[in-house]
């Protein structure tokens, strides 16, 4: 679970591992925070309750976090690296951009069935860590406008102000995957699918 090739805010919290050893161990607390937090929510774990998941003494955990939200935030960062990664493989071959963003949608919508408790840490980021809250939606939108706006200019979707349409797919994305693959475990049924595809198509084609 590296996590240091991915810019990022400040966060002098965290001192990255130089050996594979200390990689390792970084990665046990993780792992651990990732399962612990994602169950019981941040304010009800404790640092305790994650070196005992890892198998790590507590005092090794502040050679890596110089507290809670420090590792917190950086699974933050990887869930933002990850979600990001996931649905660029998805949609790296589809040229054309009405339908990248409907493989786009569903591979946000397989992220969230295949890694549930990764996911609802960005939802519990806002009453946490408001700062990385934003951080992970604005630098997200940034490359998202930035295919958007290319997009524009091979008349492939309608010219808009390319941040504040991102905004408006992001959060179509955001409220259908809570919707159904977090809250029914599951994918939007074939009507629904229908749906949300007709929304997003008329919404930003061309004509």
């Amino acid at each position: 679970m590296k996590t240091n090739d991915l810019t990022k805010m400040n966060n002098d919290g965290v001192n990255h591992p130089k050996t594979r050893r200390g990689q390792a161990t970084f990665n046990k607390l993780l792992k651990a925070a990732e399962e612990i937090i994602g169950e019981k929510g941040y304010h009800e774990t404790s640092v305790y309750a994650i070196t005992e998941q890892a198998g790590v003494a507590m005092g090794t955990f502040y050679l890596y976090f110089r507290g809670k939200k420090d590792i917190f935030r950086e699974l933050i960062y990887y869930v933002h690296h990850e979600v990001r990664k996931h649905i660029q493989i998805a949609i790296k071959d589809i040229p054309d951009r009405k339908e990248a963003e409907i493989e786009g949608i569903m591979a946000f919508y397989r992220y969230c069935l295949d890694k549930p408790t990764l996911y609802a840490l960005i939802r519990e980021a806002e009453f946490v860590d408001i700062e990385i809250f934003k951080w992970h939606y604005l630098n997200f939108s940034k490359g998202y406008a930035e295919h958007l706006e290319n997009a524009m200019d091979k008349k492939q979707i309608e010219r808009m102000e390319p941040e504040a349409l991102a905004f408006c797919l992001m959060g179509i994305s955001i409220f259908t995957g809570m919707r159904w693959p977090l809250w029914e475990k599951g994918l939007p049924d074939e009507a629904q699918l229908e749906s949300i595809r007709k929304f997003i198509l008329k919404g930003i084609a061309p004509d």
